[in-house]
């Protein structure tokens, strides 16, 4: 039985991944904010329920000693929740508040979730940690004229938080070197946090995330991943 977690799990590319690694056998907890959420959720997927808020360390440890107290192991986290922020809000406008909401959820929730279940990761006989990142994150693909990411207007919360992401990616795949914890991009997805602007599909968006989650002890870590393989940092 290979246990699963999935933060973000009750809409986007967080519900089609768990959607997909049910389908592959995972007993998947589907978490979400608020109870009726990740009940929701778990219902029309076939998953468990988790009420898990990335920005509330109570809530993280209690779901941590649950998922400990169900299986004392997990074996996959993927790491999808996160927030827009300030949404289009043009650099002269954002605000030191504006920064800190994004970073707290994209980022320190990400090492909030890490430090809770870090313990159980490591107890399993192959622990796999996808962070999901975005090509708006990569400073190759925002220098690059050939790609979308180049063209986007500039702005300041959301792709920080993603650069930031994978650093933290990059330091915790050399320090815990039994996992296999990588960053992937979905690309340009339509769903709830861009407006459903991107052209993407969230069965499109959710594949890269999917393949990173069922990567092999033997696979890469520390790597940035996208759905042409890899993207450049």
């Amino acid at each position: 039985m290979t246990v699963t977690l999935v933060t973000g799990a009750n809409k986007g590319l967080g519900f089609e991944t768990a959607r997909r690694l049910v389908a592959e056998g995972h007993t998947v907890y589907a978490a979400a904010r608020n109870a009726d959420n990740a009940r929701r959720a778990a219902t029309e997927l076939g998953a468990l329920p988790l009420v898990l808020d990335v920005t509330e360390d109570a809530s993280v440890q209690a779901a941590a000693a649950r998922v400990a107290e169900a299986h004392g192991v997990l074996d996959v986290l993927v790491n999808n929740a996160g927030i827009n922020g300030s949404g289009q809000k043009p650099l002269d406008e954002t605000t030191a508040a504006d920064m800190a909401t994004v970073l707290d959820t994209n980022v320190v929730g990400i090492v909030r979730v890490l430090h809770a279940f870090l313990p159980l990761l490591r107890r399993s006989d192959n622990g796999v940690v996808v962070n999901v990142g975005s090509g708006l994150g990569s400073f190759g693909r925002v220098h690059d004229p050939e790609r979308a990411e180049s063209r986007v207007p500039n702005l300041l919360p959301y792709p920080v938080s993603k650069a930031a992401v994978s650093m933290l990616t990059v330091q915790y795949a050399r320090a815990f070197p039994e996992l296999r914890v990588n960053v992937v991009d979905p690309g340009p997805t339509a769903t709830d946090l861009n407006r459903r602007q991107g052209p993407q599909t969230v069965e499109q968006g959710a594949s890269a995330i999917v393949e990173a989650a069922l990567i092999s002890a033997d696979g890469p870590t520390g790597v940035f991943l996208d759905a042409e393989g890899s993207s450049p940092w």
